[in-house]
């Protein structure tokens, strides 16, 4: 097993991470009935790519001697309304300048094609900005 979900009342769950026991917790969002005090679902789905591109660029980076670290990603999520989903997701990340054309290339190709992305429904928009700029 992977994790452990539980339902703790009130539109909350608390995730358990086995291997780790880290945790995080989840509300639904304030349009969904919930209090919006944590990660929605969906949230963490959206942030769940940009975690992933990046974590995936910070593999190929290491195998390039390139050093992304403090790079970030900025993600916004939009739902729609009829079904509820996520209809799109924008991730803008930011990233240092001294980095190569080359190897930029390299790693945009490599987060373009990170798990998450290639598991997220076709349907869902991707807007995936790279900013060169720290």
């Amino acid at each position: 097993m992977t994790s452990k979900v539980t339902y703790n009342g009130e539109l909350r769950t608390e995730c358990v991470h086995l291997k780790s026991n880290s945790i995080f917790v989840t509300d639904a969002p304030v349009d969904n009935n919930g209090r919006g005090q944590a990660f929605s679902p969906t949230d963490t789905v959206a942030t769940g790519l940009a975690s992933c591109m990046m974590t995936m660029m910070g593999i190929k980076a290491n195998g390039l001697e390139v050093d992304l670290k403090g790079s970030t990603a900025s993600v916004t999520k939009h739902m729609s309304a009829s079904p509820r989903r996520i209809s799109k997701i924008e991730v803008e990340l930011h990233l240092p300048k001294h980095v190569s054309d080359k190897e930029r290339k390299i790693l945009q190709h490599t987060a373009d094609t990170c798990p998450v992305h290639y598991s997220l429904h076709p349907d869902i928009e991707k807007v995936i900005t790279y900013q060169w700029d720290i």
